[in-house]
């Protein structure tokens, strides 16, 4: 039974025991952790991140595969992409829309091209946005829900410049779609990693929560061991948001984005000079790759956000979706 304070328009739309998504975070967010969420009650999203067709069809079957018996959580099952990548190829979206997901979300770039596919797939459309600037166009689309992922967010998320607050975004974005599409849910992202963190966003008009780093850190997560137990052992005050890992990994990201990492010991070497990373980037490349080959977080990344303070063990999906619900509906009841 869905406790009322988290029975919600999201948590009734889509046969949720709990308001919370999973985020599908490129190559940690497979099958095991898709399912693994939505037998746990929440929204599993496989992290189709840059669209590689092979890896999302591999994960995304396994999450079928665990969920085949279960046709409650079977049906909690989606996907999501980085939507300027699947401007350059979409073939793992059409894949994906033929295993009927429940829902299909988009980040990072223009869903209109692909709002019609999905809808006539019979998938719900999932937008994340980073500032109320983009909110009408994701309802232009036929976005379900907003998705508003503020600047305290691990991965991919909008810069400096460009970022706004949790803490204000939901609100200010809560307040547009009860004017203009009250229909239209609202999930809060970044920051979101106990029950304190879900009850706020309720607080603050959300409808869920997406959830990452908390969920990164799992052990169905396909995360390495390696970068997991870093984030275990760092705070709040531990992470950075620059373009320095995009450089190391060849990942040209358009503007106005960035990518939140644990600020290593490489990080610290090279963010004072982005520019000259950018121009002579091979060194640093070299040694990032070899970081990664030896499993040295000093070197090699950590993708969490602000929340990894909140972070100190690395559980099953299941415990850590319990623990968030339990604290909030305690909060919640007071």
């Amino acid at each position: 039974m869905t406790h009322a304070a988290l029975n919600t328009r999201f948590a009734q739309r889509f046969q949720l025991t709990t308001p919370i998504a999973l985020a599908p975070m490129a190559l940690a967010t497979g099958g095991a952790l898709a399912a693994a969420c939505a037998h746990a009650g929440a929204l599993g999203l496989v992290g189709g991140g840059y669209g590689d067709l092979a890896w999302t069809q591999r994960e995304y079957a396994l999450a079928h595969d665990l969920l085949k018996d279960d046709t409650a959580s079977h049906a909690r099952l989606g996907c999501g992409f980085i939507t300027w990548k699947l401007d350059e190829n979409a073939e793992a979206l059409d894949w994906v829309l033929t295993q009927k997901p429940c829902a299909v979300m988009l980040s990072f770039g223009d869903p209109r091209p692909y709002a019609a596919r999905i809808a006539q797939a019979g998938a719900q459309l999932i937008c994340q946005v980073q500032r109320l600037d983009q909110v009408p166009q994701a309802l232009e689309a036929g976005a379900s829900v907003i998705v508003a992922q503020g600047g305290e967010a691990g991965g991919h998320g909008a810069n400096a410049l460009e970022g706004r607050s949790t803490f204000t975004l939901v609100p200010e974005i809560a307040d547009y779609l009860a004017a203009h599409s009250p229909d239209t849910l609202l999930l809060a992202a970044g920051g979101v990693a106990d029950g304190r963190g879900l009850a706020a966003a309720l607080m603050l008009g959300a409808d869920g929560a997406l959830v990452g780093s908390r969920l990164w850190a799992t052990t169905e997560s396909l995360a390495a061991a390696g970068a997991k137990t870093q984030a275990t052992h760092t705070n709040g005050d531990g992470t950075a948001r620059s373009m320095v890992f995009d450089i190391l990994r060849r990942k040209n990201w358009p503007a106005p984005y960035d990518f939140r990492a644990i600020r290593n010991d490489l990080h610290r070497a090279l963010e004072s000079n982005v520019a000259a990373l950018q121009a002579t980037p091979d060194a640093a490349r070299a040694d990032y790759d070899a970081g990664v080959k030896a499993g040295d977080f000093t070197r090699a990344h950590a993708t969490v956000g602000e929340a990894v303070g909140l972070i100190a063990d690395i559980p099953a999906a299941q415990t850590v979706i319990a623990r968030i619900t339990q604290q909030a509906q305690r909060l919640l009841g007071k």
